[in-house]
């Protein structure tokens, strides 16, 4: 199968905006596709435990139940250092969500890596 590249960027004031972007790359990886997940900008927000528990998207789906389905489906998920640093987020702040910290040259390596690349 094919490899998807999801880039989320928005962060959680726009909560179905954020759970579509979760719900596509889902939706790959149900239908068999690899799925990388890279999180920049106000879209690492999104991945505090509390947000995840909190968000919703309108007919879009909940933050939590993507992003889990996601993990153990064996998506890889990749977060911006600097986006995060920026933020106050640290991988302890993610409560056990297995992602890599990544500088923006690895959003490009995976962009070019992968066979289509969606953002949102």
């Amino acid at each position: 199968m094919s490899r998807l590249l999801v880039h989320l960027a928005t962060g959680p004031e726009n909560p179905t905006r954020v759970a579509l972007g979760l719900l596509v790359a889902r939706s790959a990886l149900d239908a068999g596709h690899d799925v990388d997940l890279f999180v920049a900008g106000d879209g690492v927000a999104v991945l505090r435990p509390e947000t995840l528990d909190a968000g919703n998207g309108i007919g879009t789906g909940s933050f939590r139940e993507h992003v889990d389905a996601l993990a153990a489906g064996g998506a890889r998920f990749f977060v911006s250092g600097l986006s995060s640093k920026a933020r106050g987020i640290s991988l302890d702040s993610l409560g056990g969500l297995e992602v890599t910290m990544a500088p923006p040259t690895r959003l490009v390596e995976l962009a070019f890596e992968a066979d289509r690349v969606l953002t949102y």
